[in-house]
């Protein structure tokens, strides 16, 4: 009778050692596969280990009047902190709370029982002596855990950065040559009866504001295959400027005048030259969509000691109603730009100008300093 007890005791003080083990075992026999199925995996891990932890507890509690080896127990401590840090790692969080709260109870109460005579302030250190193993195991699994946390908000915000970029540039490029394009469709659609060779002339303007449109989208697109595929193809600058009021003045009805000093091109960093260009462009596109029969238009580029001064001004023509835009969440056209300016440590504003025109002013740092988020 008395060698049937032992073994039962026995038993019992090794049944929540041995569930421990056959749950790591399990978490390490199937940590294999992809990375995803990985993660599936052992973030199913907190209500097996919550099993154990309780097993532990009530073993703790009955066995010890059956005289259970300490031995057996200080293999479950060990084998529960194995899997405190383990769940700290991977468990969902409210699977995380449960299994952790039992788990360190487990840890810091196993040897009460084994403990006779003590007094209560006694039992508390020895409780609160063993929780600094659970501590430990639980820093073991949150830092990862923490690292992981932060690597996947930095993921997602490149993303978010990437996607605004990518809107921008299809704004600021792609919709200023495809306004071009409508308007010299609508010109060559009133010309074409009456004077095919303007049609023609036309046509050549759609097909090289196209190519240009072309030109910016596979820029944009080059964002998507990462930085050093962007780096090939470097945003236009002021330089380009001669040639995009050119391209303005012959598609349209409005005379385009640039006053640039040749030294602009060299007062300003490449950033700061490309930002700018987009100024130019959306301050153009507004007037052919806004006031497409105004008679001039004037891009003046003012360098000072410190400073590029941008103005764009355009004259009274007959306005069109613009179009109603459904409001698009994010920076686009000249919110998107006064962001940018700020960015740089300069300004950017817009208002009506004279006897019905419109003006728009930027001033640019020739040493921007970054403007802190």
């Amino acid at each position: 009778m008395g060698a049937s007890t032992g073994f039962i005791a026995t038993a019992l003080g090794a049944l929540p050692t041995l569930a421990a083990a056959g749950t790591l075992v399990w978490a390490v026999a199937r940590h294999r596969g992809d990375s995803r199925r990985r993660r599936d995996h052992l973030s199913r891990l907190g209500r097996p280990a919550a099993a154990c932890a309780a097993l532990s507890l009530v073993t703790s509690f009955t066995a010890p009047a059956t005289g259970v080896d300490a031995g057996w127990k200080l293999a479950e401590v060990a084998l529960l902190l194995l899997l405190l840090s383990a769940i700290t790692r991977w468990s969902p969080p409210r699977e995380l709370a449960a299994a952790l709260a039992l788990i360190v109870l487990a840890v810091a109460l196993w040897p009460l029982p084994l403990v006779t005579g003590e007094s209560f302030l006694e039992a508390v250190g020895i409780a609160a002596f063993w929780l600094l193993p659970a501590v430990a195991a639980v820093a073991a699994g949150a830092y990862p855990r923490r690292q992981e946390l932060r690597r996947r908000h930095a993921v997602t915000e490149a993303r978010s950065a990437q996607r605004l970029q990518l809107a921008r540039d299809l704004h600021d490029f792609v919709a200023h040559d495809v306004s071009g394009i409508v308007v010299q469709a609508q010109a060559a659609r009133f010309v074409a009866a009456t004077d095919p060779s303007h049609a023609v002339l036309a046509l050549e303007r759609i097909e090289k504001a196209g190519l240009n449109a072309l030109a910016a989208m596979d820029r944009t697109v080059q964002m998507l295959h990462g930085p050093e595929a962007h780096a090939t193809a470097p945003l236009p600058d002021i330089s380009q400027l001669p040639t995009l009021i050119a391209d303005f003045t012959a598609a349209g009805a409005t005379e385009a005048e640039l006053v640039m000093p040749p030294e602009t091109a060299q007062a300003l960093t490449r950033e700061a030259g490309a930002v700018a260009y987009r100024i130019v462009v959306e301050a153009l596109t507004n007037i052919r969509r806004h006031a497409p029969a105004a008679p001039r238009a004037t891009v003046v580029l003012t360098p000072t000691a410190t400073t590029v001064r941008i103005q764009v001004t355009n004259d009274r023509g007959a306005r069109t109603a613009p179009a109603r835009r459904r409001a698009t969440p994010g920076g686009l056209g000249l919110n998107s730009l006064t962001e940018h300016a700020r960015a740089l440590g300069g300004t950017l504003s817009a208002g009506p100008h004279g006897n019905g025109g419109w003006q728009l002013t930027a001033v640019l740092p020739t040493t921007p300093t970054m403007e802190t988020p």
